[in-house]
């Protein structure tokens, strides 16, 4: 159900908003280490650190996101983020990713 916290891997947990027609969003929070493995879908990201310091991996390519950064993820791209320290994500999709929907 949006709104509400679940676990997503050991060491991190999110939180999906009420989505609107094509567009939604989930705050992530990261313990320090813990990681998002690396997945793809064809959803479009964009990702906001709030607060902390990520190294995400894009095809292969690292990035490092510092807390008032954004990084955008294109669809199909396979990608996973590592938390360099205790940290916390704003991640928006479009379209709307119905696997994260209940």
């Amino acid at each position: 159900m949006p709104g509400e916290w679940e676990q997503a891997e050991p060491g991190v947990k999110r939180k999906v908003f009420t989505p609107g027609k094509s567009l939604m969003m989930m705050e992530v929070h990261f313990e320090k280490g813990a990681e998002g493995s690396e997945h793809s879908h064809p959803h479009e990201q964009l990702t906001y650190c709030m607060e902390g310091s990520f190294e995400f991996t894009i095809e292969g390519e690292k990035h490092l996101v510092h807390g008032g950064e954004t990084l955008v993820i294109p669809g199909n791209q396979v990608h996973g983020a590592l938390a360099l320290e205790k940290g916390i994500l704003l991640d928006t999709f479009t379209p709307l990713r119905e696997d994260l929907l209940k």
